[in-house]
């Protein structure tokens, strides 16, 4: 029995190696064999069975490529961590490092729905809660979901924003187009944004988007504070930390980077 249960293992060890090749080739059983310094007939044997449940697909005269099941069980693996579960712990170290409330969303039309907080540690309480909804076009955090976004998407939400500004007069003036635009094309090469109370008077912030395995941008997270806590040169600071906290998060759902 000990010697089958080897068997079995080692079996099972070349097929999980055999897939990592094919996934970065050679494609055809010579140069896999060749690779894995394994015989010939042995590897063809586990790539029939591979191919056989749809690890692998089989194209004559071309080789062997991924099949379906990996990429089904990739994604039943996404399913199961869901964002926030994966993002509390890194939101949680960013917190305790700058010592200021962390948030993460997700776009929804044109606002931006936050899906965690965690409190920062100055003793200030931030008025945001999980669930609420905020304009894109004027958050730290809906900006940097903007950034994933084409031009003319920017120019629809910031319109939404002017629209939201003109029936609420309490709310901080926002920026004439170009200059948003300008801004915004800033942003986007450095891959995070600034909120300089631009949503609400006194509170300032950074934030970076989150990419999953494709590279879209389906979530972002941000830095937030008082504005005294937040002079421009500690944004400056804390920027490059919530860019690296987004990054993590991201490869987390699979984004290569």
């Amino acid at each position: 029995m000990a010697a089958a249960s080897a068997a079995g293992t080692q079996t099972l060890l070349r097929g999980l190696k055999v897939r990592e090749c094919v996934a970065a080739g050679p494609h055809d059983a010579q140069g896999l064999a060749e690779r894995l310094g394994t015989p010939r007939s042995t590897t063809r044997r586990i790539l029939s069975s591979l191919a056989a449940a749809r690890h692998l697909h089989h194209l004559p005269h071309r080789g062997y490529l991924p099949g379906r099941m990996p990429i089904h069980l990739g994604q039943r693996a996404l399913e199961q961590r869901p964002l926030v579960a994966m993002a509390q712990p890194h939101c949680e170290a960013l917190s305790r490092r700058t010592g200021d409330t962390i948030h993460l969303g997700i776009a929804e039309g044109a606002e931006v729905v936050s899906l965690l907080k965690i409190s920062g540690t100055r003793g200030l309480e931030m008025p945001s809660r999980v669930g609420q909804r905020m304009p894109l076009a004027t958050t730290g955090i809906g900006k940097a979901l903007m950034l994933g976004m084409p031009e003319p998407r920017w120019r629809e939400l910031h319109a939404a924003a002017l629209a939201l500004n003109a029936r609420s007069p309490d709310r901080p003036p926002a920026l004439p187009w170009e200059a948003y635009a300008e801004r915004m094309r800033a942003c986007r090469a450095r891959g995070v944004v600034f909120d300089l109370e631009e949503n609400e008077v006194g509170i300032r912030c950074a934030g970076a988007p989150v990419h999953d395995w494709g590279g879209q941008v389906v979530a972002a997270i941000s830095v937030a504070s008082a504005a005294p806590f937040m002079p421009e040169e500690r944004l400056e600071a804390v920027a490059p930390l919530v860019r690296a906290t987004a990054e993590a998060v991201a490869r987390e759902l699979g984004w290569p980077g």
